[in-house]
């Protein structure tokens, strides 16, 4: 009987984690987007300050942007009309892993 506990709650443990990675999955690849693109004008931590002054730090978008909306304009391609700001178009999988990271940084 124990055994069977054990083995229960063993199978319960390795399912959520599981899950867990699965949700956080999204996360960790939006970071990853965000860090070959765009680390090198924008703070994209929960902490920190843009090396460009004038480029805002990810983790306050939500505050200026509706953060679906932006996941779209990502896909479309994004322009800012800053000279120093490059345009960019991402895929579908990646704004959208992009706006799930933004997501879990907003201040």
């Amino acid at each position: 009987m124990k055994r069977i506990l054990f083995a229960s709650g063993l199978a319960i443990l390795v399912f959520d984690s599981t899950a867990l990675a699965q949700a956080q999955a999204p996360s960790r690849h939006g970071r990853a987007v965000l860090k070959e693109f765009c680390v090198s004008c924008h703070a994209i931590g929960k902490t920190g300050t843009s090396p460009r002054p004038s480029a805002p730090p990810f983790r306050t978008l939500g505050r200026s942007y509706d953060l679906d909306q932006f996941s779209r304009q990502l896909e479309r391609g994004i322009s800012s009309g800053h000279p120093d700001m490059p345009e960019f178009k991402f895929s579908a999988d990646d704004a959208r892993a992009v706006s799930a990271y933004l997501r879990s940084i907003q201040q």
